[in-house]
């Protein structure tokens, strides 16, 4: 078991765990961007906290959600530790001045990576906390129970112009941390090769294209459409 603990407080170990709960992350915004489109519906709210009821009373989704909370902390506090790591091991950032080869996302993902913590931080008192402890009303759907409105808080706070803005910069940041993100988790497994790292990197731009600006669209098409 000391290997085990040694081998995770290693390099090696701690970019292991970034690789395997980034690309768990990557996974869950597909799911929760398939849930916030129902944001769009002109139905009033009714799919969306019907779905967010399902996903909040689902013992194998609960248990998944607590996960998700972890392996974002896990992830960030990984990240922030090699990012120190890094910027010890290293006196002078460039060997030559002028010869930079990475890309601003690489050079620069601790810093987008605390931005998109604020970000969730944010988010998450935002909807989460006043959804579990707030005064979130309730509302009742024929043939449904009565259900927490989340709606109400949603449209709340995409009514604000400011938090629109703040929201949709925010996925700027999202998007250049994945453009990174997703072929540097793969690399780190080994998943490595000339014949397939091209597919990574374009399957990967795409993600971090679409993603971001699917999460970005939604808050905007709610704003102008009231």
């Amino acid at each position: 078991m000391n290997w085990f603990i040694a081998f995770l407080k290693s390099s090696l170990g701690r970019k292991l765990i970034m690789s395997l709960t980034g690309l768990f992350l990557i996974m869950f915004l597909i799911v929760h961007l398939s849930g916030n489109f129902q944001l769009l519906l002109d139905d009033g709210g009714e799919k969306f906290n019907l779905y967010t009821k399902f996903m909040t009373s689902n013992p194998l989704i609960k248990t998944i959600s607590y996960l998700l909370y972890f392996f974002i902390l896990l992830h960030t506090i990984q990240g922030l530790l090699i990012w120190r790591h890094n910027r010890a091991a290293r006196k002078n950032r460039y060997a030559v001045p002028g010869t930079k080869t990475s890309t601003f996302a690489a050079r620069n993902m601790a810093y987008l990576g605390m931005v998109i913590f604020i970000f969730l931080v944010i988010h998450m008192w935002q909807f989460w906390f006043q959804m579990k402890i707030g005064g979130t009303n309730m509302i009742t759907y024929e043939g449904h129970e009565p259900v927490k409105d989340l709606y109400e808080i949603v449209a709340y706070a995409f009514s604000q112009w400011w938090y629109v803005v703040f929201y949709v910069v925010c996925m700027i940041f999202l998007g250049y941390h994945l453009a990174h993100g997703f072929q540097s988790a793969f690399q780190t497994l080994g998943i490595n090769h000339k014949k397939y790292t091209p597919w990574i990197k374009g399957i990967g731009m795409i993600y971090s294209i679409l993603v971001p600006l699917g999460f970005a669209a939604i808050p905007v098409i709610f704003y102008l459409s009231r």
